[in-house]
């Protein structure tokens, strides 16, 4: 539920969106819980300069960093109802709502960010895409969300052999908790902001997330091996509510997806600049950071597979991924 402070900001500010004839400017609210100057924040500010170029001044984008306008679950049912109009949020929160935004989220389904950008970028990335539709947003691109790795206090991971017997702190998510368990090691469910306090304790061995993260929230103060293998690379996506989507023009409508597609190349090259200086940061640091061959880990997930897409459908999207060169 969002707080009382933030329905106010939300009725306040409702009045701005689709008022008065297209003549008029037109002010989008889009929300987004990453903080100002993050990525995906400033992608999105990108994007509204586009469609405020474009449109001849007929629309700008206005948005709501640092989660002002509630956290995810919360934005994702504004921009369901056409409270907000555009949305930047996680793929997670959209699993148990539109299945093929399952696929994306899988360990091991991209074998590389370039494989993930390819994929999310081209038809297969349109497809799931326009499976947003049937459920009141209105899908525009996937931003890079970052490729996740393990990282510990104890030693460098190579092989599965060497995570038998370690505890991990995952996201709240059965896939995980799943894969996990898949590799021999434990899982261990806990909020972020007690991750750090539970490696230096040992309540936990380590965890897993992108270099940003472990650079930005001082885990590597607590676990310097940092171990590449990559194991998810989910994207996050950019929507808009079907409500704002049906009172553009059909040109509108085209300029606005196209503005968003060209969004995207901002969006990894901040990122990419993010993760070489994150990088960079915790190597000055001291940690370790060690590639290692993921075919062993990748067969692992065999059983993860047959349990969580049994689904003909989202088998044969598994396939086509899986084949994109």
């Amino acid at each position: 539920m969002l707080h009382f402070k933030k329905l106010a900001m939300v009725a306040a500010v409702a009045a701005l969106s689709f008022a008065g004839t297209a003549a008029a400017q037109t002010v989008l609210r889009s929300s987004d819980t990453h903080p100002d100057g993050y990525p995906t924040v400033e992608a999105v500010k990108y994007f509204g300069e586009l469609i405020k170029e474009r449109t001849g001044g007929r629309y700008s984008v206005e948005v709501y960093h640092s989660a002002q306008l509630g956290q995810e679950a919360d934005t994702i049912e504004q921009v369901r109802t056409g409270v907000i109009d555009l949305n930047r949020v996680s793929m997670g929160p959209w699993n148990g709502l539109i299945p093929e935004t399952t696929i994306p989220s899988l360990p091991y389904i991209f074998r590389s960010v370039e494989h993930a950008r390819k994929v999310m970028n081209g038809p297969i990335g349109d497809e799931i895409l326009a499976a947003f539709e049937p459920h009141g947003v209105v899908g525009l691109a996937f931003y890079d969300g970052g490729a996740r790795s393990f990282y510990n206090s104890k030693k460098a991971i190579s092989s599965i052999d060497d995570l038998k017997g370690m505890k991990f702190r995952v996201m709240q998510s059965d896939i995980f908790v799943d894969m996990v368990a898949a590799l021999g090691a434990s899982a261990t469910p806990m909020p972020y902001g007690e991750v750090y306090t539970g490696i230096e304790t040992g309540v936990i061995d380590g965890a897993e997330n992108n270099f940003p993260s472990y650079d930005t929230a001082k885990h590597a103060e607590v676990a310097k091996f940092f171990s590449l293998d990559e194991h998810l690379i989910v994207p996050e996506v950019l929507v808009m509510s079907k409500r704002s989507w049906d009172q553009l023009s059909p040109e509108d409508q085209t300029l606005f997806r196209q503005a968003a597609k060209d969004s995207v190349t901002k969006q990894y090259e901040l990122w990419d600049a993010q993760v070489a200086k994150s990088r960079s940061a915790v190597e000055a640091g001291g940690s370790k950071i060690n590639e290692l061959d993921k075919q062993a880990f990748i067969d692992a997930m065999k059983p993860v597979y047959d349990k969580h897409v049994k689904d003909p459908k989202l088998q044969d999207l598994v396939k086509r991924i899986q084949e994109t060169q």
